[in-house]
Order: C-alpha cells, then sequence, then structure tokens
C-alpha cells in the first residue's frame, strides 16, 4: 500500500466521521493498516540511535540514555565517551600522554629560543609519564575519592580537594620530578638533591593553581569525566612542571 492510497484511505474515513455515516468493521480495518504504517515509516525516519552517557554514583556506574538530537554534530564526543566506558584506563592514558607532549612542546616553545631546537626526547619522557603515571593514576584516584565522599555538597567537595592537595599532589609531583630525574640519568643523592630544591616552590604553585580547578572538577563534574577534566587543567601546570624538571641538576653536598 502506498503513501497515496494511505492517505486516500484517511480522507474516506474522516469523511464518514464527519458525515455521521457508521464506520464498518472494513473501514475500522483499513484505519488500523494504515496507523500501523505511518507508525513505521514514522519510525524509520524519526529514530534516533541510542547512545549511553555514563555517570558514577555510589561506587559504580548508573546508565542514563540520550540521543544523538540532544548533541548535535557531536560524533567525536559521542566516541570518546563510548571509549571512556569500554576501555576507561586506556584512553585516559593516552589523553594524559597528549596533554603532556601538548605541554612540554609549549613550554619549549615558551622557555627556548628560537635557534635552540626542540628537545624530542624530553618529550618523549613527558608523553611517557603521562600515559604510564598520570593517566592511570588519576582514574583509580578520583575513583577513590568518590567512593570515600560519594556526595558533591561543599563539605564533601573542600574534603576531596583536601585530600589531592595534601595527599595525591604532593606524592606525584615528588614521582614526577623522581622519574623524570632518573630517566636523564640521576641517581639517589642527585634526585633527593633535586627535590629538596624544586618541591617547596613547586608545592606552593600547586596550592595557587590548583584549588579553584578542583572545586570545579570535584563539584561539577561526573566521576568519569574527572580525569579528563583535570587534564585539561593540567595543561597549562604541566608547561610549569616540565620547566621545573628540565632545570639543570641540583649541587650534591
Amino acid at each position: 500500500m502506498n503513501t497515496t492510497n494511505i492517505l486516500r484511505n484517511i480522507h474516506h474515513l474522516t469523511k464518514h466521521s464527519i458525515s455521521n455515516v457508521p464506520i464498518n468493521r472494513t473501514h475500522v480495518g483499513q484505519l488500523h493498516l494504515c496507523s500501523r504504517f505511518l507508525n513505521r515509516r514514522t519510525t524509520r525516519e524519526i529514530h534516533f540511535p541510542v547512545v549511553r552517557r555514563f555517570s558514577s554514583g555510589n561506587g559504580g556506574h548508573k546508565v542514563h540514555e540520550t540521543t544523538r538530537s540532544s548533541i548535535a554534530n557531536s560524533g567525536p564526543i559521542v566516541w570518546y565517551l563510548g571509549m571512556i566506558n569500554a576501555r576507561p584506563i586506556l584512553t585516559k592514558s593516552i589523553t594524559s600522554a597528549v596533554i603532556y607532549t601538548a605541554a612540554d612542546l609549549t613550554s619549549q616553545t615558551m622557555t627556548q629560543s628560537s635557534s635552540e631546537p626542540f628537545n624530542f626526547i624530553r618529550t618523549c619522557r613527558m608523553a611517557g609519564y603521562g600515559a604510564v603515571f598520570s593517566g592511570p593514576t588519576l582514574h583509580f584516584w578520583f575513583n577513590f575519592v568518590s567512593r570515600v565522599f560519594p556526595k558533591k555538597d561543599l563539605i564533601s567537595t573542600f574534603k576531596k580537594m583536601f585530600m589531592g592537595q595534601f595527599i595525591y599532589g604532593p606524592i606525584m609531583t615528588a614521582v614526577f620530578f623522581s622519574v623524570n630525574a632518573a630517566l636523564q640519568g640521576e641517581r639517589g643523592k642527585e634526585i633527593m638533591a633535586r627535590l629538596k630544591r624544586d618541591m617547596v616552590p613547586t608545592m606552593i604553585n600547586n596550592v595557587i593553581y590548583w584549588p579553584l580547578c578542583d572545586f570545579i572538577t570535584f563539584r561539577f563534574v561526573p566521576v568519569h569525566l574527572q580525569p579528563l577534566v583535570s587534564n585539561s587543567f593540567s595543561y597549562v601546570w604541566t608547561i610549569y612542571i616540565t620547566y621545573m624538571a628540565s632545570l639543570a641538576k641540583a649541587e650534591t653536598n
């Protein structure tokens, strides 16, 4: 049955109804067939594939459904969210490596003269650190604090910020300086001298830069996206710490 016949039948049935002529069983069957046909046609024309979007609940993931009709031109975003769900650690590790690479290239551009060549070995060190250390640890850290403090009220947010500033931040800063120093050939005493020289000024700047970033992340961002947002904030921070990590060896006594 084509569209023209469908419309003719609907018009015929409507005319019967308006003129108070009784509608017999044949008419009812035709109307039912027309309805089924139009419903199938409409469904094919306006069907929107379902996209899964995940946000953390109390220690787990709660599934929400949305449609592409509500996310205009967001193919890469949908793909990225799907990858976070399917391979969270790998996706966050690659994301962190990309951000560390971009930040280090920016840092070299800002701190070196135009005549100096880029140090791509240094950039590879930073990318490796982002992939092996930063990405995975951020994944586990944000999931951990969301289980300890599952709410997003102000008190819980400040507790998460406190833990980030005085537990995760100092530990990962020390790991960052130590790993990069070791990859540059420094050993025990030299690494300790670097930490003594660089840790205090770095942590002072850490307290200045990160609290507002952490507040936004913990207060407003779903847990599964918090590493991505934190890595985005860390772009500026990484420009600074990659510069600090590239400083000459500290003097040992």
